[in-house]
C-alpha cells in the first residue's frame, strides 16, 4: 500500500503536521499519566480505523512499559478488569468524543461527569485536547491511506 499524498515531502503538510506536533507536545506536561494518554491515542485511532495511528501508538506504549494485554484489550475496555477506573473514564471519553457525529449532543453529561471524577480541570483539559488531536491526525492519515507497520518509537519525538 502506498500513500496518496506524501505528507512528510509536502512542504505545506509539514508546516501543518509541525504545529500539530508541537500542540501534542504540550500534553507531555499535564499530569495526566502517559499511559493514560496512550490508551486513549489508541482507542481513538481504532474507532477510526487508522492503522498508522494505531500501530504508533501501541509501539510508543510498549516502549513506555505499556502490557501487551493490556493493549489487546483496549478495544474492549468495558468487559476488561486489566484498567483503572480513571482509565476507563478516560477512554469512555475518547470514544464519545471520536464519535461525536453519532450523538446529538456530543459528549453526554454522565460520561463528562465520570471523567471530572477522576481527572482534575487541567487533566480533563488535557484529556480533550489528546481526543481533538489524536482525531485530527487519525483524518490526516485515513485520508491519504498512510500506510502502517513502519512506525519506530520515538520516531517523531
Amino acid at each position: 500500500m502506498e500513500a496518496r499524498l506524501n505528507l512528510f515531502a509536502d512542504q505545506l503538510a509539514m508546516k501543518s503536521l509541525k504545529h500539530l506536533t508541537s500542540a501534542g507536545r504540550v500534553n507531555a506536561e499535564s499530569t495526566v499519566p502517559e499511559s493514560t494518554q496512550e490508551l486513549v491515542r489508541l482507542r481513538a485511532s481504532q474507532i477510526n480505523g487508522c492503522g498508522f495511528c494505531t500501530d504508533m501508538h501501541t509501539k510508543d506504549a510498549l516502549a513506555a512499559g505499556e502490557t501487551q494485554q493490556r493493549l489487546n484489550l483496549v478495544a474492549a475496555w468495558r468487559e476488561a478488569t486489566v484498567f483503572t477506573d480513571a482509565e476507563r473514564a478516560a477512554l469512555e471519553l475518547a470514544e464519545e468524543g471520536t464519535r461525536i457525529a453519532d450523538a446529538a449532543t456530543g459528549v453526554s453529561d454522565e460520561v463528562w461527569a465520570n471523567a471530572a471524577k477522576h481527572f482534575d480541570e487541567e487533566q480533563l483539559a488535557s484529556l480533550v485536547t489528546t481526543i481533538a488531536l489524536i482525531n485530527a491526525f487519525n483524518r490526516l492519515n485515513v485520508l491519504v491511506r498512510q500506510p502502517a507497520g513502519d512506525y519506530t518509537p520515538g520516531q517523531f519525538g
